[in-house]
């Protein structure tokens, strides 16, 4: 006969399962956890409730009440109001764009990346009488004539040159300058800061913060979007910039790269001069990464685009007034040495 063993319980203590705590201090370092089954099973998948699993419960509710499809009509006929109630067009190129931020906005955030540059490079800033800081000056006053053309009339600008090997230069809305000393030896003269000044006075004429600023709800509702079918968000991310952000960021560049050149040949620089630095540039090593993973359009592009507007740009400098002064000058000194001489 066989004997019926009791239960293992019954000779000791009763065996207790250890419990797992997580640190809720550490929200983002556990996205999973495993349920422990009583009887030694399979540990079963649990997954965390996270923000995209709550948007998808609210929209599945919405979804089922009966007034979606006219809640979706209504919010679709008001975002298509708002979007062509809000298209302009560029200065200069002629581009149309959806912006929503004034340009008084854009110039208050300027501000407040001013105050943290001067913080930053307060040690650098190279003083008034520095004959870096004089060229950059005057290369931006024969700029500036031209820039309040296209509407930047009421701007206070002002030109600050840092001491540093960065190669670099930008212009804040607002109309704050800042040139680094490195990147003057790539510029090869006044012609080449022409070049990189035209190019970052560009950004500001063209709005192109503002126009980033706007975009920005539109890559929020893309990010949003593609964590509904199970999509992290840091890799939504990463989608909603190879496909938006960063060819938006090249088309600003491109844009840029168009009205600097432009304005510098009025301003009577030469304009070969702009293809002439990024040709430096690419010789120079700064590269970066491939055109399709970067913000900004390859110094080789670059050079080329630049190469195929040169006769609209040496257009635009014969018919600028400092090109008219210029013949006038020409031809009364040509004048002036046919008199005899004592």
């Amino acid at each position: 006969m066989y004997r019926i063993r009791p239960p293992l319980r019954a000779f000791g203590t009763p065996l207790r399962s250890k419990q797992t705590h997580f640190h809720t201090s550490r929200p983002f370092l556990h996205h999973r956890t495993y349920k422990q089954h009583p009887f030694g099973r399979r540990p079963q998948y649990k997954r965390f409730n996270n923000a995209s699993s709550g948007l998808s419960s609210l929209f599945y509710r919405w979804a089922a009440r009966p007034t979606f499809y006219r809640d979706v009509g209504l919010v679709s006929l008001g975002t298509g109001a708002v979007y062509l109630y809000n298209i302009e067009t560029v200065p200069v190129s002629g581009r149309r764009r959806f912006n929503i931020i004034p340009a008084s906005l854009e110039a208050t955030m300027g501000k407040l990346s001013v105050e943290q540059i001067h913080n930053e490079y307060k040690d650098d800033i190279l003083p008034d009488h520095d004959p870096r800081v004089q060229q950059v000056k005057r290369v931006l006053e024969r700029l500036l004539p031209y820039a309040a053309g296209e509407g930047l009339t009421d701007v206070e600008w002002e030109v600050t040159v840092i001491d540093s090997p960065e190669e670099n230069a930008f212009v804040v809305p607002g109309g704050k300058v800042f040139v680094f000393t490195g990147i003057l030896p790539l510029c090869g003269g006044e012609d080449g800061i022409a070049a990189v000044l035209g190019h970052e006075i560009a950004h500001v004429v063209a709005h192109h913060t503002a126009e980033r600023m706007s975009h920005a709800p539109i890559i929020l509702l893309g990010v949003i979007a593609l964590t509904f079918v199970d999509v992290s968000l840091y890799s939504a991310k990463m989608i909603i910039d190879f496909l938006l952000s960063m060819p938006a960021s090249r088309k600003h560049e491109a844009e840029a790269d168009y009205i600097g050149l432009l304005m510098m040949a009025q301003g009577c620089y030469r304009p070969e001069a702009a293809m002439d630095f990024w040709a430096r540039m690419e010789k120079s090593g700064q590269r970066g990464p491939p055109e399709i993973l970067s913000t900004h359009p390859s110094n080789h592009n670059r050079e080329e685009k630049i190469r195929g507007w040169l006769p609209e740009a040496q257009q635009r400098a014969e018919m600028s007034e400092c090109a008219i002064t210029s013949q006038y000058a020409t031809q009364f000194g040509a004048a002036f040495d046919n008199f005899p001489r004592w």
